[in-house]
């Protein structure tokens, strides 16, 4: 079968694997690898499934191949995918001069969005309070077992109605508890409202004003007691609907809240000691609006703080 093609030509620098590569989940990522220079993607896209091929040419620009009853979708979402809708207006590097270090060794990096919510939901929903190896592996684990082959070398991520159908033992053996594969099998039910969740406010700009004005909704529950729709899906906190509209949405102010690290991160990064979230929060406000893409540099800064505890033991259930 002849792929669909095109060429993106980014308006501005741009580094495909810095930016694209940032979705993968883990070297072993069933879904998305990268290969010779190629990132490899298997997606299931609203019009069928497609497998998408990216390499980046000398002159900036993207090639993009895919295959598949989804390719079209798949191709026309690339500039997307490859943070073309990501704007810097109101940025400024230059309030702190590790950021503007950082933006200047990685003016390509862009925050790219998915457009494929309930993909994202599963991943961050696997990532709760885990290491990111734990995480990593039980997503390759899922997706091998209950995934299926797409066009190439590459699985893909199974719908929700396969998620629903997979058995407590097999989320079990694949090391997921309990209450995080609870939360993606109800989420597998109603995926259109997860849907309308995640993309009601259009940015992570959301306060008890504006969702006393937006129409009810009565799978939502009662509006004047939920600031963020995504919230009222049960297991659901802030740090798993940020990361779903960073993924998803591409959103550059979300910030993760109630991350195990991130907030000490931030704080050492900007000010040489670790804080809480309260602080990591208050450290970010001058940069309200773009607070998503000054956490990316940070980390892409390679500012850590040195390790003074062994690693967080992961805990190991599947032998229960």
């Amino acid at each position: 079968m002849e792929p669909l093609q095109t060429v993106y030509r980014p308006r501005a620098r741009f580094d495909l694997h810095a930016t694209v590569g940032g979705f993968q989940r883990g070297p072993g990522d069933p879904t998305q690898r990268s290969s010779g220079g190629v990132i490899w993607r298997a997606v299931r896209t609203p019009a069928g499934v497609a497998t998408l091929a990216l390499s980046q040419q000398s002159d900036g620009s993207v090639r993009a191949a895919s295959w598949g009853s989804g390719s079209g979708w798949a191709i026309a979402q690339v500039p997307a995918l490859c943070g073309g809708l990501d704007s810097l207006d109101g940025f400024d590097a230059s309030l702190h001069p590790l950021i503007a270090d950082a933006h200047r060794r990685n003016a390509g990096l862009r925050i790219g969005r998915t457009d494929l919510v309930f993909d994202a939901f599963a991943q961050a929903v696997i990532e709760q309070k885990v290491t990111v190896r734990q995480a990593f592996r039980v997503w390759r684990r899922i997706v091998t077992w209950h995934g299926e082959r797409a066009p190439g070398p590459i699985v893909l991520f199974a719908p929700p109605a396969s998620w629903r159908g997979i058995p407590s033992w097999s989320w079990h053996r694949a090391g997921l508890e309990p209450p995080q594969s609870k939360t993606l099998v109800h989420a597998a039910t109603r995926v259109e409202a997860l849907e309308r969740a995640a993309r009601w406010a259009g940015t992570s700009e959301m306060t008890p004003k504006c969702v006393d004005s937006a129409p009810p909704d009565p799978q939502f529950g009662t509006t004047s007691a939920v600031t963020d729709p995504l919230l009222s899906f049960p297991g659901v906190g802030p740090w798993t609907a940020a990361e779903t509209r960073i993924r998803a949405l591409g959103d550059p102010d979300a910030v993760s809240v109630g991350d195990y690290h991130l907030a000490h991160h931030v704080g050492y990064a900007l000010t040489g000691s670790r804080v809480d979230d309260d602080g990591m929060l208050e450290l970010l406000e001058p940069w309200r609006g773009h607070r998503q893409r000054v956490i990316r540099l940070i980390m892409a800064s390679g500012a850590a703080e040195p390790r003074r505890a062994p690693r967080l033991h992961e805990e190991d259930h599947t032998s229960r």
